[in-house]
């Protein structure tokens, strides 16, 4: 007899009873009925990833008011609360034992404080509630790359919120021998407002066990804290990936069209809100991920696959003109989940989307009117810029055919990207993976922006757009991905891409646009089909080579006076910007590989030889051959 079964029975009904046996894993009896017993669920609900079973979480995420339908077949509201709008970095901590110790740039706690403060509010948290038990698949089934999770919690419309962005679980679980090894998540929408909303976000935790493989999440609803594998079992991936020796990343993933069909594939790591999903998304390519990648050395090549299978996307600025592929999708009938938009007369309205939006209606504070502040007095608007929606991939048109490929697909090319309105030219090329992974990966510099809670605006060094995520100390973090190049017989190349660079006065020097040429001049270069400029920080595209892209592509006429203003190198700005990264390495992170201070070194002396030879701004003209 299972004790932690027979725990559960009077809380579970006879075919959640015989579900749950079907499962031969002690470990998930386990955490089942102490999530059940600490939070006091008075019923708990076992997701076989039937039909029916979905279709009852898609009806009880409604029936709760959780989610309110669209007029569109298919589409659903949800609304977080006015103060629960994204990641959130104060309350989202590791618990880390007494004596060890991670970085100064992860917020930590220790472990057993951690554990009895989190434990504490989750307790009696789903009294008179139902508790949902999901299981997961990370990455395709059956695959070199899975990695199973299981997840309790007691909203629906998280459960919802599953089904489109994860792969099924409950039948590899049901299937698997008793020392099966799986992530862990208990969350708890905590104490409810009658909009369904988190009342109690002050008290709001979001606690990472990496000894355990279990994460803690209450008094909060925004998927980014309450779908734990999203990037909070990122984390923890993020720390197996680095003791087995891949690479887990901030990645999204594309097929980008070539001469004669062909077809490349590239990653790209991009903090949120700087461009991550619109170059997935961009028009004519294809897309197998836009958020999170795992990539394995497999005989001496790099190949990788999507965790997710939908999408969890930013809906601000997606407008039939910039973004047909999503748009599109947007207004079809089909699975949808909005988020924190402004709802009228049963449509969804959200910043950007290039049409007039109605003055009134329902959004994330409520009621909303034209002029409505906040209790600070803020004015509050109309939708929320960190508004999202949760799609199947699937669902689009363009999502490539090999998203469930078990051995993923070859990556020819890795691009860097983030809110650098100073330094790095829009498109660059690394001298070889060890300065790729370092001059354009570790020091990726960044503004902070509206997709995490606290000021925007602010400059600051965000590792591999991983930084936030990482469990482990961000100096192995980095010597792991210069050692993964090594296994690889040809690694693929490194680029670092700004789509956000200024003049002066202030003034964006790229159209948006414009990004859709640099891709396509990558997918050149992995192939050596066209040359470049070599500069004291990369190599450069050829004037002659994009003017003939920006016809194909845009078919506009391709200035030489723009070519000159993106492309010429910025010395004291990226001196600066390296003084920037090495005292951020020397500050705040521990195991540094040496490499690290070298190749910014060498930059940093390549810059200023060409300083005391052509001044501050050398245009590219200067470093022709």
């Amino acid at each position: 007899m299972n004790p932690y079964i027979e725990a559960l029975r009077p809380k579970l009904s006879k075919a959640d009873y015989d579900k749950l046996c079907a499962i031969s894993i002690p470990k998930v009896h386990e955490f089942i009925a102490k999530s059940a017993d600490l939070c006091n669920a008075e019923h708990v609900f076992i997701c076989s990833d039937s039909v029916e079973d979905k279709d009852y979480i898609r009806q009880q995420a409604i029936a709760t008011k959780e989610e309110t339908p669209l007029n569109i077949s298919g589409h659903t509201i949800h609304y977080d609360g006015y103060y629960d709008q994204g990641r959130d970095r104060k309350a989202t901590k590791y618990l880390v034992p007494k004596r060890i110790f991670l970085s100064k740039a992860l917020n930590q706690i220790d472990r057993q404080e951690g554990l009895a403060e989190v434990k504490g509010v989750l307790r009696d948290s789903m009294t008179g509630r139902t508790m949902i038990a999901r299981f997961l698949s990370l990455g395709p089934t059956d695959s070199v790359f899975t990695i199973l999770g299981l997840q309790c919690t007691d909203s629906w419309y998280v459960a919802h919120s599953e089904d489109l962005l994860y792969r099924s679980g409950y039948k590899i679980f049901s299937k698997s021998g008793s020392d099966t090894q799986f992530l862990r998540v208990l969350h708890s929408a905590g104490k409810l407002t009658e909009n369904m909303v988190s009342a109690e976000h002050d008290k709001k935790c979001i606690y990472i066990d990496y000894m355990d493989n279990t994460i803690y999440s209450v008094n909060t609803q925004y998927a980014g804290n309450s779908i734990g594998f999203k990037k909070l079992a990122f984390r923890l991936a993020i720390r197996k990936a680095n003791t087995e020796g891949w690479l887990a990343e901030h990645m999204m993933l594309m097929g980008v069209h070539g001469p004669n069909g062909r077809k490349t594939y590239f990653a790209g790591a991009f903090p949120s809100a700087c461009g991550k999903t619109s170059t997935a998304m961009l028009p004519g390519e294809t897309i197998l991920g836009d958020d999170i990648a795992y990539i394995r050395e497999i005989d001496s090549v790099a190949r990788a696959v999507n965790v997710e299978a939908g999408i969890f996307g930013i809906i601000k600025d997606v407008n039939p003109i910039d973004d047909v592929s999503i748009f599109k999708v947007l207004h079809n009938t089909g699975e949808i989940i909005f988020s924190n938009v402004l709802v009228k007369d049963g449509k969804p309205y959200w910043l950007g989307m290039g049409s007039e939006l109605p003055k009134e209606g329902i959004n994330f504070s409520g009621k909303w009117y034209e002029g409505k502040k906040d209790e600070a007095g803020n004015e509050i608007s109309v939708a929320h810029k960190n508004a999202r929606y949760a799609v199947t991939l699937k669902a689009l048109e363009n999502c490539d055919p090999e998203l469930e490929n078990p051995i993923g697909v070859e990556l020819k090319g890795i691009m860097y990207g983030g809110r650098d309105i100073k330094a790095y030219v829009p498109v660059q090329q690394s001298f070889d993976w060890e300065h790729g992974i370092i001059s354009y990966g570790a020091a990726l510099e960044t503004e902070t922006t509206f997709a995490t809670i606290g000021k925007e605006g602010v400059p600051e060094i965000n590792m591999m757009s991983i930084q936030d995520f990482i469990s482990i100390p961000l100096g192995k973090n980095v010597r792991n991905n210069l050692d993964f190049g090594k296994k690889l017989q040809n690694p693929p190349v490194v680029f670092g891409v700004n789509y956000f660079l200024q003049d002066k006065q202030g003034n964006y020097l790229n159209d948006p646009k414009d990004k859709h040429v640099w891709i396509k001049w990558m997918e050149l270069r992995v192939h050596g089909e066209v040359d470049a400029i070599k500069t004291p920080t990369g190599y450069i595209p050829k004037y002659e080579d994009l003017r003939k892209l920006f016809k194909q592509l845009r078919d506009k006429d391709y200035s030489k006076e723009d070519y000159i203003k993106q492309f010429s190198i910025r010395v004291t700005e990226n001196m600066d910007k390296i003084k920037r990264v090495r005292q951020f390495y020397k500050k705040n992170v521990t195991y540094t590989p040496e490499a690290v201070f070298w190749e910014l070194n060498q930059q940093y002396e390549r810059l200023l030889n060409a300083k005391e030879k052509y001044g501050d701004y050398i245009s590219p003209e200067e470093f022709k051959e």
